[in-house]
């Protein structure tokens, strides 16, 4: 199964000539995840591979405009373009953000007359418990001045194309939110620190039965056909002479699931169930907005510098650490002039430095970059 990010907008607080506002696309298998949606996303999605009638899941890591400002149009754009035959058309977009989102899109969408070919936030097409998916934020997510208020998020009359969804609330045990597992994957969201409540997600796919051991089979006198799919499936099956066969027996060691972990804008990550939630994440994405020297700055406006986020990919063992949501003062490497003051590449060279012999390679984003999310070939962890 292949799997692969690709970065839309690598830009804060606005899309400019150079850099596009915050997204980043997930795909697996035909299927595109989206992760924030600031301004001019579908933009970027036409210049790009992807195609937007392919999402089937948003995610907002939290509701500052660059991240959010985008996803209305997006919707009525993959609406727009949605085969008008009621049995042809995109089933659901689920859509996964903090509180208060819900309010955001039936605003925007009711006082636009916006009208959707399809449900929207639908978990499943029959399922009653559907809709925007909100994450219930903590007090000390951010400054107090930065909570919205119950009456600002209460819920209200659902948009005509919306159904009712889950609030999902932190599971104290593990510092994190589960918000839905499949067959292929689980997805989990954990908290940051930054002006408003903002989240970080992880998606782990599970991990893969490994091969069979197809000599060892035929010398059991098994051929192959169904017995062969229960065994890969993990079930015992029993042969003619009344041996039982377990799947551990004839079963190499399982691949490990890939995992990918795609963190909002934050100065901080709360707790230590996040840590433990991406470790040995082979993609850790990561905000570096301001270089080093600007750590004040930062932190003043909720946000991390190379060696921030260089000590958190540290913490979390990360495989690869990929740094986005640049200043726009930071120009791209094939944009930038000569003896500019504001080198790019500078903030690569800073989480480089702090990640010295930890064994982490750092990868700057640009726009339009798509990184491979090879399988694993190793079947232990190394340990740092």
């Amino acid at each position: 199964m292949t799997m692969d990010v690709t970065f839309l907008g690598t830009g804060s607080a606005y899309p400019s000539p150079h850099r596009g506002a915050s997204a980043l696309v997930l795909r697996t298998e035909g299927e595109c995840w989206l992760f924030d949606c600031g301004e001019g996303t579908q933009t970027q999605l036409m210049k790009s591979q992807l195609r937007a009638g392919r999402i089937t899941k948003v995610f907002i890591s939290h509701l500052h405009g660059d991240h959010l400002f985008g996803l209305p149009g997006l919707l009525c754009t993959v609406s727009l373009n949605s085969n008008p035959d009621p049995q042809q058309r995109l089933g659901r977009v689920d859509i996964y953000g903090p509180r208060g989102l819900r309010h955001f899109l039936r605003v925007t969408l009711g006082l636009t007359g916006s009208q959707l070919l399809f449900p929207y936030a639908g978990k499943r097409a029959l399922s009653p418990n559907t809709d925007v998916h909100e994450l219930e934020p903590t007090s000390d997510q951010s400054p107090e001045e930065g909570q919205l208020s119950p009456e600002v998020t209460a819920d209200g009359p659902l948009h005509p194309q919306e159904q009712p969804g889950r609030t999902i609330s932190l599971d104290v045990s593990s510092e994190c939110y589960l918000l839905f597992e499949d067959k292929r994957f689980v997805v989990q969201a954990f908290r940051l620190f930054h002006r408003i409540p903002s989240f970080g997600f992880c998606v782990q796919e599970h991990d893969r039965p490994g091969r069979l051991k197809t000599e060892l089979l035929k010398e059991l006198g098994l051929k192959p056909g169904p017995l062969y799919g229960r065994l890969k499936a993990g079930e015992a099956v029993t042969l003619e002479s009344g041996r039982l066969v377990l799947p551990a027996e004839v079963l190499e060691d399982a691949t490990p699931g890939r995992k990918v972990c795609i963190l909002g804008d934050c100065s901080s990550v709360l707790g230590e169930g996040p840590l433990r939630l991406c470790h040995r994440a082979d993609i850790l994405v990561h905000e570096a907005t301001l270089a080093n020297e600007h750590r004040e700055k930062a932190v003043e406006h909720g946000h991390s510098t190379p060696e921030m986020a260089a000590a958190v990919a540290q913490a979390c063992r990360a495989r690869r650490l990929v740094l986005h949501h640049f200043s726009q003062r930071y120009k791209p490497c094939g944009a930038q002039k000569e003896g500019g003051k504001d080198d790019v590449s500078e903030l690569k060279r800073q989480a480089e430095d702090a990640l010295q012999d930890s064994g982490v390679e750092v990868v700057l984003a640009e726009d339009f970059l798509t990184l491979n999310v090879p399988i694993r070939c190793d079947q232990s962890l190394p340990v740092r």
